[in-house]
């Protein structure tokens, strides 16, 4: 039977693999996305000023996603083409409760991402917050949806997009630094925070998979592309920049109370959060997890080896650039059980063949 998305003919071959890796938790495989010159991120990058923006129209939005995702359907890798709801980023959820709301274009990767200034001058004001179905955010949330999956029908997927969840929404509320200081000096109410927040991100997320439908039985994802399943995607942003001490009394209950109430997540840690590795992969529920490269840190994959030391079996996604790859998979030095995000490659033809060696490699 044909794939249902138009935009990627070997559908087939590639949801095998991305089972193989985040159900099966396969180590002999590696799986990679191949990232090709685009010529829609080309004239944007031309022609937009990347900086603060307005709320875009979601037709716009959706037609942008079309041509870029369209240019991609020759690429035989172990992608799904999908857009992101990147406007109902961080801003959504801060949106929903009175937060002023304010959009940053990037016109290298074509996302306008959202976010709040903080909301309250104390976190005693928590219990004035409230949230509605009504709510103008809320409408503007459930109207993108429609649009983009009408849109999107039999083409490309949609992404889960982040919670703002535990410490996460509570930085938005009064800033980082107070969220720090509040964990010593006023946990009650921080813990109240983190309960409004559950509660917050959860109606979120139902209205997601209420609306957008499952892709073959799962969640798509620029996390892991795809994967089985009602699969969300959290953060430990906040863990940081704390000990790992801190993280068990504060974060992991927070990721395993959302994570059960779907088919588990997946995270992202940054070069800073390194420390957080074997705690986080050790979370109830957790899928995958996907390594940053930050400035002041060895890149993910110059030290794979030994952060695949700290997860064990736990699927890994990475970013490395087309020379060190296709150089580290012809002298078969290809660490498995990791999905290589791939950049600078030179065009379409150079990625399939590189696909076609990657497909028969065994690690």
């Amino acid at each position: 039977m044909e794939f249902p998305l138009a935009y990627c003919p070997h559908g087939d071959v590639v949801l095998d693999r991305l089972r193989a890796l985040y159900e099966d938790r396969d180590q002999s495989i590696a799986l990679a996305v191949m990232q090709v010159p685009s010529p829609t991120l080309r004239k944007l990058s031309e022609n937009a000023v990347s900086g603060y923006c307005g709320y875009p129209d979601p037709s716009d939005r959706a037609s942008f996603w079309d041509e870029l995702l369209s240019e991609r359907k020759d690429v035989f890798d172990d992608s799904i083409p999908r857009c992101h709801l990147s406007e109902m980023d961080q801003g959504l959820y801060g949106g929903l409760v009175g937060g002023e709301v304010r959009f940053l274009l990037d016109p290298k990767t074509g996302w306008v991402s959202s976010m709040v200034a903080p909301i309250l001058k104390d976190l005693s004001e928590i219990d004035r917050l409230s949230f509605s179905h009504d709510s103008e955010w809320f409408k503007r949330y459930v109207k993108q949806m429609r649009v983009f999956v009408e849109a999107s029908r039999g083409k490309f997927g949609i992404d889960h997009f982040i919670l703002i969840n535990g410490l996460n929404f509570v930085f938005e509320l009064i800033g980082a630094t107070d969220t720090y200081m509040a964990l010593i000096d006023r946990p009650d109410e921080v813990q109240k925070a983190i309960d409004f927040a559950y509660q917050l991100n959860l109606t979120v997320q139902n209205a997601f998979f209420e609306h957008v439908p499952l892709l073959e039985g799962g969640t798509c994802s620029d996390m892991v592309q795809w994967i089985p399943g009602r699969v969300i995607t959290e953060s430990v942003d906040p863990f940081h920049m704390a000990s790992v001490d801190c993280f068990e009394k504060w974060g992991r209950i927070t990721l395993e109370r959302i994570f059960s109430q779907f088919d588990g997540g997946v995270t992202h840690i940054h070069g800073n959060g390194r420390h957080l590795l074997e705690a986080v992969s050790s979370v109830k529920g957790l899928k995958a997890i996907y390594l940053g490269n930050d400035k002041g840190f060895a890149p993910a994959f110059d030290v794979l080896a030994d952060l695949k030391k700290e997860v064990g079996d736990m699927p890994l996604v990475v970013p490395v650039s087309f020379n060190e790859f296709s150089e580290a998979l012809a002298e078969k030095r290809i660490t498995g059980g990791v999905h290589y995000v791939v950049d600078s490659v030179p065009d379409i033809d150079t990625a399939n063949r590189c696909m076609e060696e990657l497909r028969n490699y065994r690690a």
